[in-house]
């Protein structure tokens, strides 16, 4: 076959203006993002150093699960096995019992980072004696916890999914509400704490059951959710 033949079986190789554009476009996505993140965490009192930091371990985490546990599940199995009578092959079902592990892992961006970036807000507020406001994050930890697990769904061989704007809204509004004299912080814990809670620790009985290999805690579905839900909320109120 000649040369134009195997023309058709080819992807020509993208020009190098188109991928410099591309890579243009990428960057310009990333600045945005990694500004949007850095204001939040200004907002939130932290030093724009340590802002930076944060968000490079984020945006890292955010590729990195570490296994804490395995848990080990057993569900029915139908398999066929042949049966021969008179030199005649029939096919006969059974059923049995497979073992299936699942292994439970925590995402470093979308779970460590703002966990503790929520514990240092908690923190503070002790320190600086406002048992007030503590008791209001407390109570808007709960709230919100108890709406992600209402929208939280279990997805069959992916783990936990949630709508990626509830979470946002539902901590913002907590912060107007309860937020008092800090409402970025009550927003920021509420949305990241409750989305943690509410969509993965409460549904950790469920996750076996999803007959998915590795579950990740703050990952997947839920990094948009336990990461983005403070972000956002801390820039909207």
């Amino acid at each position: 076959m000649g040369r134009t033949g195997y023309s058709r079986f080819f992807i020509p190789p993208v020009s190098i203006p188109v991928l410099l554009l591309i890579l243009l476009f990428l960057l310009l996505v990333f600045t945005l993002f990694s500004g949007v993140v850095l204001a939040a965490f200004v907002k939130l009192g932290i030093l724009p150093g340590v802002a930076y930091t944060l968000f490079i371990l984020a945006f890292i985490g955010s590729f990195i699960n570490i296994p804490v546990v395995e848990e080990r599940t057993y569900e029915p199995v139908l398999t066929i096995r042949e049966v021969r009578f008179m030199g005649i092959p029939y096919p006969v079902p059974s059923f049995g019992w497979a073992e299936r592990k699942v292994v439970v892992a925590v995402n470093v961006g979308g779970t460590l980072v703002p966990v503790g970036i929520a514990l240092y807000e908690i923190l503070r507020m002790l320190y600086l004696g406002q048992f007030t406001l503590l008791l209001n994050t407390l109570f808007a930890v709960i709230i919100a916890a108890l709406f992600s697990n209402a929208v939280a769904k279990p997805v069959r061989g992916l783990g936990i999914a949630m709508p990626m704007f509830f979470p946002p809204l539902i901590a913002v509004i907590l912060g107007w509400l309860l937020g008092g004299i800090n409402p970025p912080a009550v927003a920021y814990i509420s949305g990241t704490l409750g989305v943690l809670i509410g969509a993965d620790l409460m549904n950790w009985g469920k996750i076996k059951n999803l007959g998915a290999p590795m579950v990740s805690i703050g990952g997947a579905g839920t990094f948009d959710g336990v990461f983005l839900a403070g972000v956002i909320a801390v820039l909207l109120v």
